[in-house]
């Protein structure tokens, strides 16, 4: 799905990206991880069109997508979320929902003011996509609530079922779990996992909870110093030496992973 090749990201004498190459394969939910200042936000902002790489080339689905823009990456499927949700605050659930999908007919004047049924007749059909999204995340008591009031894990929420209202084929999850209590960030991962397996979406997430890549990622990914140190499941990269070292640094290197 994704593939990503000798890539760079330099901020004047700071190499953020340092001349990564990964793949993320259709269909799985691939993990991104790695100690602070790995890169890994950094590689995320170059892939959704944020930052234009300096040197190397991303693929999506084997056609080249470095340099585009994040409104271009939108049209083609690629989607990402933000550690911080990105909500729009006085509208409802629903509506935060509705304004999702582009070139909506009611964006355009003349169809606003001639051809009324249209626009209505197609709010509808994203109205009904709205509600079949809140549904599956078990949002429906929250639907007419202002997205502003709502919790930080409810935003996440949200924030997934936005991807939900086009036609995702990659989504980029950035720190899903942060802020996260544990009974709503349950509720996250299986969301996630249903979608993995119901309707087939590839994730590429970034997370500093070893819980969380736990149960839903494989493989793992492993970033330090801008470029990729190790892949592999879970189990294989935190008994793997030099991830233990990249984290802890060397005269820790007999603790576990998981409680970094």
């Amino acid at each position: 799905m994704l593939e990503i090749i000798n890539v760079n990201k330099n901020f004047g004498g700071l190499k953020a990206v340092n001349n990564a190459s990964m793949k993320v394969e259709r269909g799985s939910i691939t993990g991104l991880i790695g100690p602070n200042g790995a890169g890994k936000t950094t590689l995320f902002n170059t892939i959704a069109g944020v930052f234009e790489p300096d040197a190397g080339e991303i693929f999506l689905e084997n056609k080249k997508i470095s340099g585009l823009k994040s409104h271009q990456l939108f049209e083609k499927g690629v989607l990402r979320t933000f550690q911080i949700a990105h909500e729009f605050s006085s509208l409802t659930v629903l509506e935060n929902l509705m304004m999702v999908p582009s070139n909506q007919h009611g964006e355009n004047l003349i169809n606003a003011l001639f051809k009324n049924s249209l626009v209505k007749q197609q709010e509808e059909i994203i109205r009904a996509k709205a509600v079949e999204v809140i549904k599956f995340l078990n949002l429906s008591h929250l639907t007419q609530e202002l997205a502003g009031n709502l919790s930080g894990g409810q935003k996440k929420l949200l924030e997934l079922g936005r991807t939900m209202m086009v036609d995702s084929k990659l989504v980029l999850l950035d720190e899903v779990g942060a802020g996260v209590n544990r009974t709503l960030l349950k509720e996250i991962c299986e969301a996630i996992l249903r979608l993995n397996k119901e309707k087939n979406y590839t994730f590429f997430v970034i997370e500093h909870d070893m819980d969380l890549i736990e149960k839903i990622c494989d493989p793992v990914i492993v970033m330090a110093e801008g470029t990729v140190l190790f892949e592999g499941n879970f189990n294989q990269v935190k008994s793997n030496n030099d991830v233990i070292e990249a984290y802890l640094g060397r005269d820790n290197k007999t603790k576990n992973l998981r409680h970094d």
